[in-house]
């Protein structure tokens, strides 16, 4: 039975657990011997991180070849025009090719946790929120996407990879489930305030966070 970790990454944390430089890292986090990221989340980008101990499992996740569904809440600049959306949904050239259809879609300012720091928008400017469900994974390929339309990605994060999803964890913490099988997809948050849950102060040394304690069977 696979043991996996959902981690809601915060923003500026390396998906790993070591760093040189001395910049936060998944050790500030989680304390779990034997789990290693499948896939890659930007420092700069939050979110849905998974860990696992299953090699096949993180094949299953990482691989392009499997096509596995990521779904990203994504703020930009300005309001996109229905041109610019249907080059995201049809495929946006980018310099190392042309990108796989994607699902994109408007939608109202999702209930997230505050950012720390927060993005930076001036009182007047517009912004936009898109949902964007991407079949493959290139390095800051959201970033890029968004860019090459002519609406830079001022915050991104990651809602869910397949079947599982980041909801009811806040910025650092993490729940573990031990299962073959993703459970039942949560949506997204529905529109609204964002919820005034700010993270955490970022630790100086480990400082790790549990949603509640490990569970068998379908997580949530």
């Amino acid at each position: 039975m696979s043991r996996i970790v959902l981690f809601n990454k915060p923003f500026d944390v390396l998906c790993q657990f070591t760093d040189d430089q001395g910049r936060p890292t998944l050790a500030h986090w989680i304390d779990i011997p034997g789990v290693y990221a499948a896939g890659r989340l930007d420092r700069d980008s939050e979110g849905l991180l998974v860990l696992t101990d299953d090699g096949a499992l993180t094949a299953r996740i990482a691989q392009p070849r499997n096509k596995m569904a990521k779904t990203y809440l994504v703020q930009v600049e300005g309001a996109p025009d229905d041109q610019a959306l249907d080059r995201l949904r049809n495929g946006v050239i980018l310099n190392d090719g042309p990108t796989l259809p994607a699902a994109v879609r408007v939608v109202p300012e999702p209930a997230l946790w505050l950012r720390d720091p927060p993005i930076r928008v001036r009182r007047n400017d517009v912004t936009t929120w898109l949902e964007i469900v991407l079949r493959e994974g290139r390095n800051r390929q959201v970033r890029r996407m968004t860019a090459a339309v002519g609406y830079p990605t001022l915050r991104l994060v990651r809602w869910a990879i397949g079947e599982w999803t980041v909801a009811g964890l806040a910025p650092g913490e993490y729940r573990v489930i031990e299962q073959a099988d993703p459970p039942r997809r949560q949506p997204p948050p529905s529109a609204g305030r964002a919820q005034r849950h700010s993270p955490s102060a970022r630790p100086s040394g480990p400082g790790r966070r549990r949603s509640h304690a490990s569970r068998k069977g379908r997580g949530s």
